[in-house]
């Protein structure tokens, strides 16, 4: 059984670009939209990793983050954001964030970034 990623993004092409790359690399993987859907992803399918946008309508990134982390304090998470702001990025990292992506992104990177976590210890 492969690996399981969610994706987490209010943008459509984004979460759809993310998939297709992951699922051809070989991991199983989850697209939310919201918080919502994300938090009901990670509690019945307890993802290893979760590329996660800090910009999303009604609950954000932090927030969202925040209530992994409440479920699952190991979890591994990645944030992507389109606004550079540093000093939602500290806090993203303060709450155990293992790295973060700016938009527009290299997929390379991404891609190697997931591997690279997904293969370390919690």
């Amino acid at each position: 059984m492969g690996k399981k990623i969610l994706i987490v993004d209010d943008q459509y092409g984004i979460r759809i670009l993310l998939n297709e790359v992951l699922q051809k690399e070989g991991y199983d993987t989850y697209q939310a939209a919201n918080g919502l859907q994300a938090l009901e992803i990670v509690q019945e399918n307890v993802p290893d990793l979760i590329l996660l946008d800090m910009k999303i309508p009604g609950m954000d990134g932090i927030e969202i983050l925040k209530r992994v982390k409440a479920i699952h304090p190991d979890m591994k998470v990645i944030i992507m954001t389109a606004y550079g702001e540093l000093d939602m990025i500290q806090e993203a990292m303060d709450l155990g964030a293992m790295t973060h992506f700016a938009k527009p992104f290299d997929i390379v990177e991404i891609r190697e970034a997931v591997k690279k976590y997904l293969t370390q210890p919690v």
